[in-house]
């Protein structure tokens, strides 16, 4: 285990530890603990430095454990997932994704400096806070088969974070989880395959455990955390078994079925739905009421006209009445 995370793992009980103490347990010197934490800082970890004192993490952070995530989705009858957690990876989903093996597989990183959101967004993130992972499975068919993928993960994460005890969440078309409108999570699914099948899928999740000030004021729209909606912090390993069990489960019911299982339950968390919104395409805005989503997973918009359209892409926003 690397030095960082083992210093980590010292300090994420939220108490101060002297540099003496950690280099004593690591078997280091106090210098090297020194640097350490120095590297944490710099990548965004609110760490307080006490003369006399010693370190702690302004917010108690919860390491990821292989071992631990792997115990409860056992215990929930999943045993033949492969989970894999790295210090630092540039994208998980890209990661899968040059992985050629066809078995389930799962993918957590601790830091994630190049993480993507929609149309080419970066996802900014706070490392060893946050929950950042990636789920492949294949289809037996083409990239078809996979269509409204997004929104019925969109459904497996709600679902998780319910479990978890976050309340008054909501989705947004087509793959965004908010809270108060503001953001909490996201989905990113990427595509690999032929025409006629098999076709490899990577389902990207976010979700922002703890943000810290720093890639806070790099985001440019409403954002929210587990930790100030709980205002305790995030036990992500909890949280990371039930995501990934609920995609597990998502992905088994979406290869027999595809959207339909989940398509009314999307409606239902829609936070625009029946709402007059404003759709942006990139080339045209349309206006129109959000009426649900088809069998596909395109948005079904109601014009002012009375006929309805439907967006396999696109930017939604609330219009007002």
């Amino acid at each position: 285990m690397a030095t960082r995370t083992r210093t980590l793992k010292l300090l994420a009980d939220g108490a101060f530890h002297s540099g003496t103490a950690i280099g004593s347990k690591l078997g280091v010197t106090r210098a090297a603990v020194c640097k350490t934490v120095q590297a944490l800082s710099a990548a965004g970890l609110e760490i307080e430095s006490v003369s006399g004192r010693g370190y702690r993490m302004a917010i108690a952070a919860h390491p990821l454990e292989r071992r631990t995530i792997l115990k409860a989705l056992v215990g929930v009858g999943i045993s033949d997932l492969d989970v894999e957690i790295l210090e630092e990876i540039d994208s998980t989903s890209r990661y899968l994704m040059q992985n050629k093996k066809t078995a389930p597989r799962v993918c957590l990183a601790e830091a994630q400096p190049q993480g993507r959101g929609r149309r080419g967004r970066a996802w900014i993130t706070t490392p060893y806070h946050n929950l950042m992972l990636s789920m492949s499975w294949q289809f037996a068919a083409g990239p078809a088969a996979a269509a409204g993928l997004s929104l019925a993960a969109g459904v497996a994460l709600a679902r998780a974070l319910e479990t978890y005890g976050v309340r008054s969440l909501g989705l947004k078309w087509p793959n965004d989880i908010l809270v108060d409108g503001r953001k909490l999570g996201g989905v990113l699914v990427d595509l690999q395959g032929e025409a006629n099948g098999p076709t490899r899928v990577v389902v990207g999740i976010g979700v922002n455990g703890y943000l810290g000030a720093r890639a806070a004021a790099r985001i440019d729209q409403p954002w929210i955390d587990l930790y100030r909606i709980m205002n305790s912090a995030v036990d992500r390993n909890r949280l990371a078994a039930l995501v990934v069990a609920e995609l597990y489960r998502m992905f088994e019911d979406f290869s027999a079925r595809g959207l339909a299982p989940f398509r009314r339950d999307w409606e239902r968390r829609h936070l625009y739905q029946e709402q007059r919104v404003r759709l942006d395409t990139g080339e045209t805005s349309v206006v129109g009421t959000a009426i649900g989503v088809d069998e596909l997973g395109a948005l079904v918009l109601r014009t002012a006209q009375g006929q309805r359209e439907t967006f396999h892409a696109g930017e939604i926003s609330l219009r007002p009445a």
